[in-house]
């Protein structure tokens, strides 16, 4: 069982918000976001070199989420893999105990996060978010919170922005690009504090369509840069990386199972 470092961190959903997000402050200064991994993380890029290693791969797991049709509880999905294959995959079912709020999502679905990874016999060497990392408005996100309450290396890949700025043009990027988001006031650091990247992980070769880039931020004991690397290492032809892909489609076959 993957058991939380940080007990005591663990969403509660019967605080006020003002609480949650002095938690969330507290949880910030708490994280890390530099590289502290128990592996080197360009072996994720490079078989070659990783299947040359003495040592097993890292288990990278990818964690997301699907909500019941009566939007009452979340089925929380994870999926463990090491050298690109599933070794594990784990859910649970919970009740959602607030409301969506922008910035407090961790609080929301924190508590079947939690409940889904206690049902994990592997212990994850990093973990990938459906969700923002510090790219939030007070630099902790889902997977910063997750990360610091698991003390495990963990990553944000979020859809689009919650807060933040790019420092360049975002439209049409080509497929391996990365631009940086910086902290703007909406966020809590130094205005142009770097926080993630825009990474475009697919691209079509077409002009007529175009693929949007993720936003990836570190959530805990990794830096920006490599919290990118990561990213793009995972991506195996599609556009979110393995982990988190498998994780989503996992949620949505737990979830008509539930349903039914």
């Amino acid at each position: 069982m993957v058991a939380p470092a940080r007990p005591d961190l663990v969403p509660d959903a019967s605080l006020s918000r003002e609480e949650m997000e002095t938690l969330q402050r507290d949880i910030a200064d708490l994280a890390s976001f530099a590289d502290d991994l128990p592996f080197d993380p360009s072996s994720l890029g490079d078989p070659v070199s990783a299947a040359s290693s003495t040592e097993e791969p890292p288990i990278v797991a990818g964690v997301d989420q699907a909500f019941l049709t009566d939007a009452e509880k979340a089925v929380s999905a994870v999926v463990a893999m090491r050298g690109g294959e599933v070794i594990e995959r784990a859910h649970a079912v919970t009740p959602l105990e607030i409301p969506y709020i922008p910035g407090l999502l961790s609080f929301r679905e924190g508590r079947p996060i939690v409940d889904a990874l206690e049902g994990l016999s592997a212990e994850p060497d990093l973990l990938l978010f459906d969700g923002s990392g510090r790219i939030h408005f007070r630099e902790a996100g889902i997977a910063t919170h997750m990360g610091v309450v698991f003390d495990v290396p963990s990553v944000g890949v979020a859809k689009s922005p919650l807060c933040g700025t790019a420092r360049e043009d975002l439209e049409n990027l080509p497929e391996g690009a990365r631009v940086g988001i910086e902290a703007n006031s909406r966020v809590e650091a130094p205005d142009g504090e770097l926080i993630g990247y825009a990474v475009q992980t697919r691209q079509y070769e077409s002009s007529s369509r175009y693929v949007n880039p993720l936003y990836v931020s570190p959530g805990h004991r990794v830096g920006a840069e490599t919290a990118a690397d990561v990213v793009l290492a995972l991506s195996a032809g599609y556009k979110l990386p393995e982990p988190t892909r498998l994780a989503d489609s996992y949620a949505d076959e737990a979830k008509r199972t539930v349903d039914e």
